[in-house]
C-alpha cells in the first residue's frame, strides 16, 4: 500500500487536485473533514463524539480523527494506497500516523507539497468564501488567522517529512488550474 500526504498551506488547490491525483494512482482521497461529515451522518460511534464536540464549539480531538482514518484503511479495499489531505496538520499527529502505519509494517510513502504565498492565500480564501459562500473564510482576521496558524503548527512538518527524505515540493503559487494540476501530477510522477 502506498500513504501519500497533500501538504500546504489553506488555499493551495489541495482538494482541487486531490481528485485528479486518486483517479490517476488509484488512490483513496481521505480528507479529515469529509471523513468526519460521513461518520456523523451514519451515526457511529466516532460520529456521535464528534458530533457532541463540533455543537458543543469544540476541536475534535486527534484521537477521534486518528480513529476514523484508521477505520479507512482497515475497510477500504480495491485501491492502490491513500491520499491524506487535512492530516497530518501537526508534528504529533505525524508521530501518531507513524505509529498507525508502523502496526500494520508501512510507513508514509511521500508527502507531495503544494506551496503558495500568504499574498496568494489571502486571494484565494476570498474568492472561496464568495463562491461558496463561507462567510468563516471572509474577514481578514479569520483569514490571518489560519495563515498564522498554518505558519506556527503546520508548516514545520516540511523539516519533518524532509528529514526522512519524503518531503517534494511543487509551485502553485500562479497560473490557471489547469496549469496547477499538470504541475501537481508531474510532480506526483516523480515520487509515485
Amino acid at each position: 500500500m502506498k500513504y501519500y500526504i497533500l501538504f500546504g498551506p489553506p488555499g493551495a488547490g489541495k482538494g482541487t487536485h486531490a481528485g485528479a491525483i486518486a483517479q490517476k494512482y488509484n488512490l483513496k482521497h481521505i480528507s479529515t473533514g469529509e471523513l468526519l461529515r460521513a461518520e456523523i451522518a451514519a451515526g457511529t460511534e466516532l460520529g456521535k463524539q464528534a458530533k457532541t464536540l463540533i455543537d458543543a464549539g469544540s476541536l475534535v480531538p486527534d484521537s477521534v480523527v486518528e480513529g476514523m482514518i484508521e477505520t479507512a484503511f482497515d475497510t477500504i479495499k480495491g485501491v492502490d494506497g491513500f491520499l491524506l489531505d487535512g492530516f497530518p496538520r501537526n508534528l504529533s499527529q505525524a508521530a501518531d500516523l507513524d505509529k498507525i502505519l508502523e502496526k500494520r509494517g508501512e510507513s508514509v510513502t511521500a508527502v507531495a507539497g503544494l506551496m503558495i504565498s500568504d499574498d496568494m492565500i489571502r486571494e484565494r480564501i476570498k474568492g472561496r468564501a464568495v463562491i461558496e459562500g463561507r462567510a468563516d473564510d471572509a474577514s481578514d482576521e479569520t483569514v490571518n488567522n489560519r495563515i498564522k496558524t498554518y505558519h506556527a503548527q503546520t508548516e514545520p512538518l516540511i523539516e519533518y517529512y524532509k528529514a526522512a527524505g519524503k518531503y517534494w515540493e511543487v509551485n502553485v503559487d500562479g497560473g490557471e488550474i489547469a496549469e496547477n494540476r499538470a504541475r501537481v501530477l508531474a510532480l506526483m510522477d516523480k515520487i509515485a
